[in-house]
């Protein structure tokens, strides 16, 4: 197993109101996602796993979105921060904080969410500057992308289904 990972330490703060730790699957590497995000023309696409590791940077500090039904991303609706990304094996699994008292209805959501089937949420990343070895090819290879920023979704609803979202303890 190799791991790559980069993480941006912000001090403990003992309770905390408004930092609810999460940790996800953000995606998996050099495999094809099991249907094609937004975006990709009706393509699914594949991301290396050096082009995840060249852009882990681009993730600290990115925001974590929802959209209301947990179907998608809003980019305007940010609800939190990543601080941590690494490449364990395949996964690309990131960590941060929610804004719990900032948006309380959300935190609590995702806690019920959590309660009724606790593998039900995923995450989905989101890109800019992406480059696809191939634009004919039936499933896009992306050699190379920038993280511009995370959803959290329904693990049915996003491109990857080993995806996941829990909140940590």
């Amino acid at each position: 197993m190799r791991l790559e990972a980069m993480a941006v330490k912000f001090p403990h703060v003992e309770g905390h109101p408004n930092r609810m730790p999460f940790e996800g699957v953000l995606t998996v590497v050099n495999a094809a996602s099991d249907k094609p995000p937004a975006g990709a023309r009706g393509h699914r696409v594949m991301l290396t796993h050096e082009a995840a590791e060249k852009a882990l940077p681009s993730l600290l500090g990115m925001a974590v979105d929802y959209r209301p039904g947990w179907d998608g991303h809003d980019a305007r609706r940010k609800i939190g921060l990543l601080t941590e990304a690494d490449l364990v094996g395949k996964r690309l699994v990131v960590r941060g904080y929610l804004y719990a008292r900032d948006f309380p209805d959300v935190a609590d959501a995702i806690q019920a969410s959590a309660a009724a089937d606790p593998h039900a949420m995923g995450m989905s990343y989101e890109l800019a500057d992406a480059r696809v070895e191939d634009m004919r090819a039936e499933v896009w290879k992306l050699t190379r992308v920038t993280f511009t920023g995370a959803a959290v979704l329904l693990r049915e609803k996003a491109a990857y289904r080993a995806t996941s979202f829990r909140m940590a303890s």
